[in-house]
């Protein structure tokens, strides 16, 4: 047993981890990150479709009209604020498909299909190529600051910069 001695192997694992210490935390930051996917789909399972909705872009009404009262109420002067938005048209989406033509003698053959992405956890979404938001119509909001020309000209502007509507389409009203 010669040039062994007690514990050598021990020694050589201990200056060899002090060498690569920084290279073995990396690697073991990256398998956890790795690991992370798995452990939220066995702790949360599939998503809630509302949080699927708000992730894909539904639009929602009450929802935008609930922060635009919440907003529009911090205005000075305008105190409780009650919104309502009509729309001419909903968010819409433009989706990616495929397209195939066969010529069989003097007839066209043509083929549409709808290109589907899977998620590989049972999930399949159609891929959207542009997402087109919705039209409104008009607004009304109604506070008891509505009658004060310069919160009525606050209030009109933030809301067109927030719908894209012009100032003749919004109606600005004084409420209780």
């Amino acid at each position: 047993m010669k040039g062994r001695e007690p514990g050598g192997w021990g020694k050589k694992l201990a200056r060899c981890l002090e060498k690569y210490k920084f290279v073995l935390l990396v690697i073991l930051a990256g398998l956890v990150l790795l690991m992370l996917p798995a452990f939220q789909e066995e702790a949360g399972g599939a998503p809630e479709p509302a949080a699927r909705a708000e992730a894909s872009g539904t639009f929602d009404r009450a929802g935008l009209e609930a922060r635009l009262e919440d907003a529009l109420s911090r205005i000075d002067g305008a105190g409780r604020v009650r919104v309502v938005l009509t729309v001419r048209s909903g968010a819409r989406q433009i989706l990616a498909q495929d397209g195939r033509t066969t010529e069989k003698g003097e007839e066209l053959d043509s083929q549409v299909n709808t290109v589907i992405l899977s998620r590989g956890t049972g999930v399949e979404e159609a891929v959207a190529l542009q997402e087109i938001a919705p039209q409104f119509q008009g607004a009304l909001v109604v506070c008891p600051g509505g009658d004060d020309p310069a919160v009525r000209l606050a209030i009109t502007g933030a809301v067109a910069d927030l719908t894209g509507l012009g100032a003749d389409r919004i109606s600005v009203c004084r409420g209780n």
